[in-house]
């Protein structure tokens, strides 16, 4: 029986696109693109979301890989990446209403840097109604890490045999499987569908 409705957060719960802050800082495309690739498609990117580098440290690396004219604007991407990368996904919050209505349990598991500890209620959809958030860089693993889904469920208490995971990453929902949480991959952002799926879960 399933008691617990666990959810991602980037692209299932908030919209995400790293090139707006490049768009907001850089007027020429391809400065826009190196920075874009230097700063979000990185492994400090990654480590990040592990929290195994502060921002400072990730940024020191990074512009290794900038020549020093753009040094200036990537350290403002990386700064404010979270005020132009990230919006709410409205249509969720009546989603979620609704399950804890009915009585689930509502939890977060993200990969995600620490900074969204200071900042995750500005964007999630119904953020009063969970019971419980996790955040890879807490931990210094992530998903689809095996470690990741075993800090959500003893964290939490909760069992994975009595969670259903909603996540935008096959290899997410297949590391949730593999210890015994089902899930469901809403890469396609259908909204129907998904109700559907989670209206059986009553």
């Amino acid at each position: 029986m399933i008691k617990n409705i666990v959810f991602d957060m980037g692209k299932v719960l908030v919209g995400y696109d790293a090139m707006r802050v490049c768009e907001h800082y850089i007027e020429d495309e391809h400065d826009r693109k190196r920075v874009h690739t230097a700063v979000f498609v990185s492994p400090e990117w990654v480590m990040m979301d592990m929290g195994l580098l502060t921002d400072n440290q990730a940024l020191l690396s990074i512009c290794k890989r900038l020549p020093e004219r753009l040094h200036d604007v990537a350290a403002l991407c990386l700064r404010d990446w979270h005020k132009y990368c990230m919006w709410t996904y409205t249509e969720m919050e009546p989603v979620i209403r609704k399950l804890k209505e009915k009585g689930f349990g509502i939890y977060l598991c993200s990969n995600a840097a620490i900074r969204l500890l200071d900042c995750y209620k500005e964007v999630i959809p119904a953020v009063d109604c969970f019971d419980g958030l996790l955040f890879s860089a807490e931990v210094k693993c992530m998903k689809p890490q095996r470690e990741m889904y075993q800090h959500l469920f003893n964290r939490f208490h909760i069992k994975p045999e009595e969670c259903f995971f909603i996540d935008d990453m096959p290899a997410n929902i297949d590391g949730a499987c593999a210890c015994g949480m089902n899930g469901y991959c809403f890469a396609d952002g259908d909204m129907q569908r998904l109700w559907k799926v989670l209206e059986r879960m009553e």
